[in-house]
């Protein structure tokens, strides 16, 4: 009996042992062994030392204590700009926001050339906005959005090209006006509204006092002509239910009429 209770202790021991190098191995494993994703690169440091840049996708060997990696994501990234008070070339107060789209070109120069690019590139947009913005008046950055999204990504891509920071688009979002300028401008706009269509009617009445004109002159031509538009005209009075009654007058009886009274 006491020798079935040893060997059952024996076994027991062995089998902790065994869990424990396996937990062992495995922390070990995990330690030394890293997975680098295909949309990631590990930044490689040795003794605070970077050695042969930028690693992955895959798995990287590194001694513990002595080396450290650091992932960066090498996939775009959306960056949103809060709204920001801009004043336009013309003295105008506008509320402007915008989305920027970055992405890591260098993953070494991000590491080591700003503590935190993301927030570094953010900050860089947000000052470039307000400086591009205030070159601009408001009709034009209304009416040519796209020049300013296209020089607000060269300019935020030249600052941030140093840390290994690409800028792939730049895109005004929205653009908010003062009350009292909307007002204005929905006054202007109905104003322009009314003096187009001013000039539409006077166009018409100058096309039409031209054709009357010359409808005159070929009636007064044409006596015989005249006549007809006379009796067309009694035939589209008569289809009507109304208690008018037109009768024509020669204008040769109103002139007989005349040299007798002479």
């Amino acid at each position: 009996m006491l020798g079935v209770l040893a060997a059952g202790s024996a076994a027991g021991g062995v089998a902790a042992v065994v869990v424990i190098v396996v937990i062992v191995l495995i922390v070990v494993i995990r330690s030394i062994l890293i997975v680098v994703t295909e949309y990631e690169r590990g930044v490689f440091f040795r003794f605070g030392r970077i050695i042969e840049g930028a690693k992955g996708p895959g798995i990287i060997v590194r001694i513990p204590g002595v080396d450290r990696v650091v992932k960066v994501n090498l996939r775009v990234e959306v960056v949103d700009i809060p709204a920001q008070a801009v004043i336009s070339k013309d003295n105008v107060t506008l509320q402007v926001d915008a989305v920027v789209y970055f992405q890591v070109a260098d993953p070494v120069k991000a590491i080591i050339g700003v503590d935190n690019f993301r927030f570094a590139s953010q900050r860089v947009a947000m000052t470039s906005l307000r400086s591009i913005i205030g070159r601009f008046e408001l009709d034009e950055l209304l009416a040519r959005r796209e020049e300013v999204n296209v020089e607000l990504r060269q300019v935020i891509d030249q600052a941030t090209e140093v840390w290994g920071v690409v800028v792939r688009q730049v895109e005004v979002r929205d653009i908010t006006l003062p009350d009292q300028l909307l007002r204005a401008m929905a006054r202007q706009a109905e104003a322009e509204r009314e003096r187009r269509a001013k000039v539409i009617a006077a166009t018409g009445e100058l096309e039409a006092s031209k054709e009357l004109g010359e409808a005159a002159q070929t009636l007064t031509a044409s006596p015989g002509a005249l006549q007809l538009r006379t009796l067309q005209t009694l035939a589209e009075v008569a289809t009507e239910r109304n208690s008018t009654l037109v009768f024509p007058i020669p204008i040769e009886l109103l002139q007989i009429f005349a040299k007798d009274s002479k």
